[in-house]
């Protein structure tokens, strides 16, 4: 649990991070730049925490990028109204599934 947390909060925080820097590209409004850039320093603390409490950095690195990954897609979906065609999709989950299977 000690090292879960930390990676928990991490793909949390880039998220929201995300989130903050496509709104501001989408309205120019530099306090969201602001936002942005302060959440990802942030996501780079809970980084460190997790590497410093025994985390594995090729292992961890491979389960963030499985994780921001599905997030980025959950995110556009819900909350820009993206949309995507079949290969995108079929794109995106062997994607995954590749990094899964890098992880094994």
């Amino acid at each position: 649990m000690k090292r879960i947390l930390p990676m928990i909060f991490l793909v949390l925080f880039e998220s929201v991070a995300d989130i903050f820097a496509t709104k501001r590209s989408q309205n120019q409004i530099v306090r969201r730049w602001v936002a942005a850039i302060g959440f990802y320093i942030v996501c780079n603390v809970f980084w460190l925490f997790a590497l410093k409490n025994g985390s594995w950095l090729g292992r961890w690195a491979l389960i963030f990028s499985i994780a921001s990954a599905g997030m980025a897609i959950l995110i556009g979906m819900a909350l820009f109204k993206e949309t995507f065609t079949t290969l995108q999709v079929i794109g995106a989950w062997m994607g995954i599934v590749s990094i899964v299977l890098l992880t094994i």
